[in-house]
């Protein structure tokens, strides 16, 4: 399963399958998104290890806007 199958699950209400899908991948990408899973399940302490896993900042944005600059990053990699 890839990372943006996991938004896609998310975007379905499946918060477990979008977990599973980003628990095993060890890339910076992946840890972005399993921050934002924690966010979205409300466990902040848990989002800030993944932030800080990924090299990012702790988003404080509306979850929607970082959803997207998450997929926007995934379509246009580096």
């Amino acid at each position: 399963m890839s990372i943006s199958q996991s938004l896609s699950l998310l975007a379905a209400g499946d918060w477990d399958g979008a977990h599973r899908a980003v628990q095993d991948d060890p890339s910076p990408e992946a840890a972005w998104v399993h921050a934002h899973l924690h966010r979205v399940e409300g466990d902040l302490g848990n989002a800030r290890y993944w932030y800080a896993r990924a090299g990012r900042p702790e988003a404080t944005g509306s979850l929607a806007e970082e959803r997207a600059e998450i997929a926007r990053a995934l379509a246009n990699p580096a």
